[in-house]
């Protein structure tokens, strides 16, 4: 199976922009700019989520509630529950900044983007996959600082100005952009394509200003190589746990085979383009050495999604889940009764 073709040059870009960071960061002046330019950046960013949002497809994906109920409770339970257990469980301690790092990145919404991506490869359910990663996201817009600010405590900013901040930077874009949605969401459907260099650049310029601040900061003190091979082994530990956990919680649920795909890659994803954006508004100055964690995880779980999603793809379903009488996928109606196992195996 051939890895989607937006994924390569966007985590090359990705690299390249950590890498400019480290041998050119902004600083002074041109960290003020830059500062700048990233909340402007994130604040257009959220508008267009908001925009782009349709809500007759939203509300029609609510038929789905044991699938997004498992996706939800692995993204805001079981993964917050992973991350308090790795600082006293972890065999090679981490740094402070990085195991804040890690539970912040246990407090991040599915994602889309690759979620869709990976559950179209697979042959499951993508509008299924679709809904549960905007549900995920609409919910990280008000549960990931709520579980930031008891989890994170003192590591955060997260104070009446912070939450005002967050209010203003993401969540009102977000509802200004589905208030003029019926205006010009129809625009932003048409140009989808060309708008989708708009969230890149301006997740890029966000990891630019981080770690910029971290370089500032003396990242590589703190992230040596042990250090980093062991956060490695911790978030590949994360990734197996979630898609183990996803993946008997849709066989409990009885979800049939094309759910399950999109019940395990949603549910074991996280989203870069929401986290990065609220690390900077969390951490402020600290968040680059705070999403170190969150991007090492988006590229495993790519590179992990993809070969499971290649390996689904070339096992057929038994029976297609109309093939059946009461073989349905909704909530209130029968479970499709597929031969083998209603879920594919996780890895190991």
């Amino acid at each position: 199976m051939q890895v989607p073709r937006w994924l390569d040059p966007y985590l090359a870009a990705l690299a390249g922009t950590v890498g400019l960071a480290a041998l050119f960061p902004a600083s002074g002046g041109s960290a003020r700019v830059a500062g700048s330019a990233c909340d402007l950046a994130v604040t257009l960013l959220f508008f267009l989520y908001g925009a782009r949002l349709s809500t007759h497809e939203t509300l029609a994906g609510l038929r789905h509630l044991r699938l997004h109920g498992l996706v939800l409770a692995a993204t805001f339970v079981l993964f917050p529950l992973l991350g308090l257990a790795t600082a006293l469980l972890t065999p090679v301690p981490l740094t402070a900044p990085l195991q804040t790092g890690v539970l912040f990145l246990c407090l991040v919404p599915s994602t889309v983007q690759s979620s869709v991506a990976l559950t179209g490869a697979a042959g499951g359910d993508v509008p299924a996959a679709i809904c549960a990663g905007t549900y995920s996201g609409l919910a990280g817009l008000f549960l990931t600082p709520l579980l930031a600010a008891r989890l994170l405590g003192s590591h955060t900013e997260l104070s009446a100005d912070g939450l005002l901040r967050i209010g203003l930077q993401l969540l009102a874009p977000f509802l200004l952009g589905q208030l003029l949605r019926t205006w010009i969401g129809g625009l932003l459907d048409r140009h989808r394509r060309a708008l989708a260099p708009v969230d890149r650049v301006s997740i890029l310029l966000v990891v630019y200003t981080a770690f910029s601040a971290a370089v500032a900061q003396g990242i590589w003190r703190l992230a040596t190589p042990a250090a980093l091979l062991g956060l490695l082994a911790v978030l590949l530990s994360l990734l197996a746990a979630a898609l183990a956990a996803t993946a008997l919680g849709a066989r409990l649920l009885g979800l049939d085979r094309s759910a399950s795909i999109a019940a395990v890659l949603c549910g074991s994803q996280k989203s870069l383009a929401n986290g990065l954006p609220m690390a900077t508004v969390l951490f402020g100055s600290q968040a680059g050495l705070m999403v170190l964690p969150l991007m090492l995880y988006h590229q495993l779980q790519l590179v992990v999604g993809t070969v499971l999603a290649g390996r689904w793809s070339r096992v057929p379903a038994a029976a297609a889940p109309t093939d059946r009488p009461g073989a349905h996928q909704a909530d209130g109606e029968a479970p499709s009764a597929l031969t083998g196992p209603a879920v594919p195996p996780a890895p190991g």
